[in-house]
């Protein structure tokens, strides 16, 4: 069988990269992590008003696109190869936890505003919270209620990657509602999180490879390019059959998710093991084959490498996925 993007769904991908291309190039980039918002809101406003990736998931009568999850992984595919910080994970996240677990109500007072890129996040657990100082819509989790917190202190925990953004949250002095379902809204959660690590890494895998790749045919040693070499060849074409092999089996999870479809679970544990795995190994042979000049600051390779083990650890190391996974 064969598995491929429909016409809209490559013209989805094309445009978020074009826009991209324009907006988010490598000192934009560098640019957006260093501003105190830590994400470039102009980058953040056009995808969300002339893409609308924030709304891609929500259904029409929330005001949004009406199309599903697929979709939005499709976006942070090309979101993980720019290596552009932009809400729209965590986000994401929180539209599906609402979508699966919330009352009527909180649906149809939230979710337009999602749509609209307002920045929402979702606490899961006790540990740092995605986005969670410049999200205007935080849920929680709390057995089994799905929370919604106003007025929780956020303080910024600063992480290796810097172009993915945690916070603390400090609920004692905040207002909580029960806004739905928690254990509806766990269990989407804990399985769209991992999916969106997974497309998120299948992008940063390909900007590992075309790093490599364009770099082989510059760098000349013993009067020709590194890149005829028969050992450097044969380290590439196996770093492009994992990232081929991790585009399957993301897009199968984020498909299974999308349409409800039965081993859903499984494909997801299975994807997202894969895909951290793939990122970390193309990540260090991105690093290994540019040379000295990938530990450099001034050279992208090592936003590459900390993203790659960042999304390693973010919803769960690989072999975490790996002992979930039933047979």
């Amino acid at each position: 069988m064969e598995f491929a993007l429909s016409e809209e769904q490559g013209e989805l991908a094309a445009t978020v990269r074009a826009v991209l291309t324009k907006q988010a190039d490598p000192a934009a980039v560098r640019s957006a992590i260093a501003a105190e918002e830590g994400y470039d809101p102009a980058l953040w406003s056009t995808l969300c008003e002339q893409v609308g990736v924030a709304a891609l998931a929500i259904p029409e009568e929330y005001d949004g696109a009406g199309a599903t999850f697929f979709e939005t992984a499709i976006v942070l595919e090309e979101l993980g190869r720019s290596l552009a910080p932009t809400p729209l994970l965590a986000s994401a996240i929180a539209a599906e936890a609402l979508l699966a677990g919330g009352t009527e109500e909180a649906k149809a007072r939230l979710l337009p505003r999602i749509a609209a890129g307002e920045i929402a996040t979702i606490a899961i657990g006790d540990g740092p919270v995605l986005d969670g100082d410049r999200a205007v819509i935080v849920l929680a989790l709390d057995g089994d209620d799905l929370l919604e917190v106003t007025g929780a202190a956020a303080t910024w925990a600063e992480s290796m990657d810097q172009t993915i953004r945690l916070a603390h949250l400090d609920r004692a002095g905040a207002t909580t509602t029960v806004v739905g379902d928690g254990a509806a809204a766990r269990t989407r959660a804990e399985l769209v999180g991992p999916a969106a690590a997974a497309a998120l890494a299948v992008g940063l895998c390909d900007r590992a490879l075309r790093m490599t790749v364009d770099y082989s045919k510059e760098r000349v040693q013993f009067g020709r390019p590194i890149g005829s070499f028969q050992a450097l060849k044969h380290r590439m074409a196996e770093m492009l059959a994992r990232l081929e092999i991790g585009r399957s089996a993301s897009w199968a999870a984020s498909y299974a998710l999308a349409t409800d479809a039965a081993g859903a679970e499984g494909l997801t544990r299975t994807a997202a093991s894969y895909c951290l795995e793939a990122a970390a190994h193309l990540a260090g042979e991105c690093v290994q084959l540019h040379g000295g000049i990938a530990i450099t600051w001034e050279h992208d390779a090592h936003l590459v490498f900390k993203r790659a083990h960042a999304l390693g650890q973010l919803f769960g190391a690989p072999h975490h996925h790996r002992a979930a996974i039933t047979v």
